[in-house]
């Protein structure tokens, strides 16, 4: 329906869309503002204390995200060094990883650089939220930047900006990321989308236009061939991680999907090689640590620590722009769509 046969029905757009304002009060989430969307079938939460990632997604009233046992956890006015980096790693849909280190901490020449990066922890500025129609659209946004910097050393600006449309299942992230230092600056960046139950369970498949797998270790060698399958959960069963070359269209397109063919939902992340060109599987089937996670990134699984490593660069004032669709798959067709797209990237007939 367009606006006008909408307000037919509707007396606020609120019955049916919103971008509100929330806080959170208790627990380790107490004190983190945050915002709350809906647009119809979707709902999610945006934390503005925590890189304006979104940290709970669910469609149709279904749960869609993974979130690990210490649950919501607010701004942390502290570093995450050491065991403070798994304990700080609650999950949610999306935590962005960098934008000095990404995956494992480690210690070089004196510098720490902790799990997954500051920018995870990094409150927004400049924060505000709109909803409005653009012509016939409804648009639902939420922006603000982020900074990573210290004195005598880097200054690096992450600008977010996430929209949804009313009617549609997408939602869009628009990062633009800025060295604003009179030096070259090291960037990497991992955008960490996790999955969980009940949309994840043992029906679960991974859909990727992949060329390559390659297992991290050999607790991921041990069952390679089903790096695509979700199993029932076993009890403290190790994680296993995959690394991926994803096939992409001229204009360096790709995507990555998980959908479960029991209940015919799906999730669909595209984007785009020139910025992203690697891509990380991360699957737990571990009791209690039952996760999925999809993660585009310009790194490797190994952070700074791998070995001959050719980290990106920004010179002094570049800028990149990175743009990330996130959209929900529902029904055979488009499960059936997604499987037609990856053999045209591949060249064969994968799934």
């Amino acid at each position: 329906m367009n606006k006008r046969e909408i307000y037919k029905y509707a007396g606020s757009m609120q019955q049916v869309a919103f971008v509100r304002p929330i806080s959170f009060d208790e627990g380790r989430a107490g004190r983190m503002r945050g915002y709350d969307v809906k647009n119809g079938d979707l709902r999610f939460q945006v934390s503005a204390d925590k890189c304006l990632d979104i940290i709970d997604f669910s469609y149709k009233g279904m749960n869609i995200n993974f979130l690990a046992k210490q649950g919501l956890i607010g701004r942390m006015d502290y570093d995450t060094h050491g065991e403070e980096g798994p304990r700080s790693l609650m999950g949610g849909l999306l935590f962005t990883c960098g934008l000095e280190n990404t995956c494992i901490p480690c210690e070089i020449n004196n510098v720490s650089y902790p799990m997954h990066g500051r920018i995870r922890s990094t409150p927004a500025e400049h924060v505000s939220a709109d909803a409005e129609w653009a012509d016939d659209k409804y648009v639902l946004s939420i922006s603000g930047k982020m900074r990573e910097a210290e004195i005598f050393g880097k200054n690096l600006t992450l600008r977010r900006k996430i929209e949804t449309t009313y009617g549609e299942k997408t939602v869009i992230i628009n990062d633009i990321i800025e060295n604003k230092a009179f030096k070259e600056e090291e960037l990497m960046i991992l955008y960490h989308f996790n999955f969980g139950y009940p949309f994840l369970d043992e029906n679960a498949v991974v859909l990727l236009p992949t060329l390559k797998v390659t297992p991290r270790d050999k607790e991921a060698q041990k069952d390679a061939d089903k790096w695509n399958q979700m199993e029932p959960p076993v009890d403290n069963e190790p994680e296993r991680v995959y690394l991926h070359e994803l096939a992409a269209d001229e204009e360096g397109n790709t995507f990555a999907c998980l959908f479960n063919k029991k209940t015919n939902i799906g999730v669909q992340i595209k984007f785009n090689k020139k910025y992203l060109p690697k891509f990380v599987q991360w699957k737990s089937i571990a009791s209690g640590d039952y996760v999925m996670g999809l993660e585009p990134t310009n790194s490797g699984v190994y952070g700074r620590k791998g070995e001959g490593l050719d980290i990106h660069k920004l010179s002094p004032f570049e800028r990149e722009e990175i743009r990330i669709e996130f959209k929900i798959l529902d029904g055979m067709e488009d499960y059936n769509n997604i499987c037609t797209s990856i053999n045209k990237l591949t060249g064969a007939s994968q799934v």
